[in-house]
Parts: structure tokens; C-alpha cells; sequence
């Protein structure tokens, strides 16, 4: 068979189960993450994006600070990025976050 072109890539399709919300990440499969552009109702057809620089939620306290260039990966039960390379790979940090910073900016590279 021969490849033919279907999309840039930069988004795919997506409609979920349930309504979901523009900045929510979704995890599909063991290995893909998206992160919604917009509100996408439930049995809607909608668009992830799957490259961009975003600003994320991380972990508060003592050790949670994060470097800068550093991979970065999904906690999706706690719903933060986290250094721990067990979790699902997201990207890598644009900038560095402190103990006390709630969110950290990374560049989704899926």
C-alpha cells in the first residue's frame, strides 16, 4: 500500500466520552498525549493538539522544583508534570519552576 498524507499533524481528531474542557490533557493509549484547544462536548468531534509550548501545573514543596531543559512527563492521577520518567512522556521544560511555583512552561513534544 502505498503512504499517502493525511494531516500536518500538529493536531489530531478527537471525541470523547465525556464533556471535555479547552486546556484539559487527555492521555490516549500508553504513549500519546493531547491537550484540548477547545471545550469539546461528549460525542463531539474536536481537535487535540499534540505540539505547543504550555504553561502546566506541577507539584508545591519541598523538592518540587524543576529545572529548565529538562524532560518532563504526565502524572495522570495527580494531573501535574513531574520529572519521574515512570509517567508518560510530555516533553521538556522551557523554563524552571521553583519549590513554590504552581506551574512551569513546556514545550509538548509528541
Amino acid at each position: 500500500m502505498m503512504t499517502i498524507y493525511v494531516q500536518r499533524g500538529d493536531s489530531v481528531d478527537y471525541t470523547p466520552d465525556d464533556d471535555v474542557d479547552a486546556g484539559d490533557v487527555i492521555v490516549i493509549g500508553p504513549n500519546l498525549i493531547g491537550i484540548a484547544k477547545l471545550d469539546i462536548a461528549a460525542g463531539e468531534l474536536g481537535a487535540l493538539s499534540l505540539v505547543g509550548v504550555y504553561d502546566m501545573p506541577k507539584a508545591t514543596g519541598t523538592g518540587e522544583d524543576i529545572q529548565r531543559g529538562v524532560n518532563i512527563y504526565w502524572d495522570s492521577s495527580e494531573q501535574i508534570v513531574t520529572t519521574d520518567n515512570s509517567k508518560i512522556y510530555l516533553g521538556a521544560t522551557i523554563t524552571e519552576a521553583g519549590e513554590n511555583d504552581e506551574t512551569i512552561r513546556v514545550h509538548l513534544l509528541q
